[in-house]
């Protein structure tokens, strides 16, 4: 059986950015068993030393790469210190992998003040709103609103709080490595070539001869646990447009990395989803490339329930982190998305719901949202912070107008159980 897992997940969110809607882009995981390791984290491939070696790694267990045996976390941080870049990979919905990003902020800060944080979380036209985070100049309430954190990202702002919180505390720089979407989109679906000059400009032409790379997308993209619409496998067109869109972001989130280094020799540290690190593959091998400078890579990988450790590929990072499966994510997905349009003050629903909290409730494409617990809302960021406010089994009020009735449609914020066709997949 093939199993969505995290970097499955996270790859879904990116590449599929553009043709599914916003707050239904993370596909629905697969029931899996809990003596299984998904075949994705046990490639043979990276440094070619150890591409035949596998570890086991435990809760709270760091493995190195280099020696194949547990460290320290001290011991990790040490081992970082020549290097200009340490690339931490993420599952967006885990907060346990956000708090372990920020104490290695933390750690590596105090080691060392000279520090800056790379974010894909925002594309390069949304820096003011970071730098002035960094100054100290917004409270978290302003940096949602002005850095549109809920228009620009997915995910609830709450799990990546501790991240920000040191960001802030010790006034460190903070750098946007991302393109605007539509660009990576126009590259997946008609090639580099189709960009404009200015667009050119933004994003460089990705490399697409790594043949390392290639392969291990293919394993990613064939995963059952990407959105129908997006799997592909071999050399199929499906295939070509997700990974000319992987290598874009690969690419310009690369070259970004590498511009915040050169802007006054900061270390960075690079904070991205985990498809994009695997193997030292990614993003992280193409800023190297473009550099001549060294790196360390961490990625956490979920030990399942049940286990006492999870075999992985030696190569898949140079230090591999355990933590415990979380049963649900810390925040719920609340699975709706919203558009604007020129003349209608009010919000419509973009899509019918097809994951998250939404899916079933009797939402349609096309609603529009007359009031949310009895407030109107006619901005999309205003009123996708506000339903993040909400936790696990909440219930929030909609009034909906739909072919011009009336509806009243409450959200709850329950866990959608999978259907049984899906769980036995």
């Amino acid at each position: 059986m093939k199993k969505a897992f995290p970097i499955v997940a996270a790859l879904a969110l990116l590449i599929g950015g553009a043709a599914i809607p916003a707050a239904a882009q993370a596909p629905t995981p697969v029931v899996k068993s809990p003596d299984e390791t998904d075949a994705t984290y046990l490639l043979k491939l990276g440094d070619p030393r150890f591409k035949d070696k596998t570890v086991d790694v435990a809760v709270g267990q760091i493995v190195s790469m280099e020696t194949g045996k547990t460290v320290a976390f001290e011991q990790m941080i040490r081992e970082m210190k020549p290097v200009p870049f340490v690339h931490i990979g993420e599952t967006h919905t885990s907060l346990a992998m956000h708090e372990l990003q920020a104490r290695i902020i933390a750690a590596l800060l105090e080691q060392d003040r000279r520090l800056a944080v790379g974010l894909e979380m925002y594309p390069v036209t949304q820096q003011e709103a970071l730098t002035k985070w960094s100054l100290g100049i917004l409270t978290e309430a302003q940096f949602i609103r002005e850095g549109l954190w809920y228009t620009t990202w997915n995910q609830n702002y709450a799990f990546y709080k501790p991240i920000f919180d040191v960001v802030k505390a010790g006034g460190l720089p903070l750098y946007a490595l991302n393109a605007p979407r539509e660009i990576i989109s126009k590259i997946r679906m008609r090639g580099w070539d189709a960009l404009s000059e200015p667009e050119k400009a933004i994003v460089p032409n990705p490399d697409l001869t790594n043949a390392e790379h290639r392969e291990l997308m293919k394993a990613v993209f064939s995963n059952e646990g990407m959105p129908a619409a997006m799997r592909g496998t071999g050399s199929n067109a499906m295939f070509e447009g997700l990974y000319r869109g992987q290598s874009a972001w690969d690419e310009v989130m690369g070259a970004n990395a590498v511009r915040a280094h050169r802007i006054d020799g900061r270390k960075v540290v690079v904070l991205v989803g985990s498809g994009h690190l695997i193997y030292n593959l990614g993003l992280n091998r193409r800023s190297s490339e473009r550099s001549k400078l060294p790196f360390k890579t961490v990625v956490a990988v979920p030990v399942p329930m049940g286990q006492a450790t999870v075999k992985v590929a030696r190569t898949l990072a140079d230090y591999i982190v355990g933590i415990q499966e979380e049963a649900r994510p810390a925040y719920p997905s609340i699975g709706l998305g919203f558009s604007s349009f020129e003349g209608l003050d009010n919000l419509v629903i973009a899509s019918k719901p097809s994951d998250g909290a939404a899916l079933g409730q009797g939402f349609e494409k096309g609603d529009v949202v007359l009031s949310v617990d009895g407030r109107s809302f006619t901005d999309a960021n205003e009123l996708r912070t506000y339903l993040a406010g909400f936790g696990w089994d909440a219930e929030i009020k909609f009034k909906l107008l739909r072919s011009g009735l009336v509806k009243d449609v409450v959200l709850k914020l329950t866990e959608i159980p999978l259907p049984a066709t899906r769980a036995k997949s």
